[in-house]
């Protein structure tokens, strides 16, 4: 090959001059940043809704008050100011095939909390059971005809089962959709514990 071979180079902008733009963009995004802070610190409430739009912007999941879950923990309440971390699902495991309309327990739970033993030992991880219904006619709660009662009944059967492996680590929910007359055990990563000032 020789030097004839090669594309001529197209005409384009120096190099400097679009590293000296980016550089100007960034510095211009830092003062409206200094502005917003400043501008946030006449108002009460201005600097958690700045982190928030912070976090959203830049895809970060916001993190949802304790008090504003969807799901119910077994655990002692913890104090309304602490966050809870966003669960990151790992693992799965459950009672399948419920009876129609029943909470009952189908098979011993044994296995079950053998697995959530051995899932707790990271002090990182929350176990969440999650009760669901098949949506048919039959497969609700006997006395109120209601089939969100039957999935929670469903999960806190199962829960009742395994809490004792991880005391306060054990959160509730149920299934928004129907699907099988099951209660899954989901095992999360949450991340480090919350640390207390001491």
């Amino acid at each position: 090959m020789t030097v004839g071979d090669y594309p001529e180079p197209q005409p384009g902008r120096p190099l400097w001059l679009i590293t000296l733009a980016d550089l100007a963009l960034l510095l211009v995004g830092f003062f409206v940043l200094l502005q917003a802070t400043q501008t946030a610190s006449d108002r009460p409430l201005a600097p958690r809704a700045l982190a928030a739009g912070l976090r959203e912007g830049f895809g970060s999941p916001a993190t949802v008050p304790a008090d504003t879950a969807r799901s119910r923990s077994l655990a002692p309440s913890a104090p309304r100011s602490v966050a809870q971390p966003t669960a990151l699902p790992v693992a799965a495991a459950g009672m399948l095939d419920f009876a129609v309309g029943s909470a009952v327990l189908p098979t011993s739970p044994d296995t079950l909390a053998a697995w959530a033993r051995d899932a707790v030992q990271d002090p990182r991880v929350q176990i969440t059971v999650t009760g669901s219904v098949d949506g048919s006619r039959g497969d609700v709660d006997p006395v109120t005809r209601s089939a969100a009662i039957l999935a929670s009944d469903r999960a806190r059967a199962v829960a009742a089962a395994i809490a004792h492996v991880a005391p306060g680590r054990v959160t509730l929910a149920t299934s928004p959709t129907t699907g099988r007359r099951a209660a899954i055990v989901t095992q999360a990563f949450v991340g480090e514990p919350p640390r207390t000032p001491s």
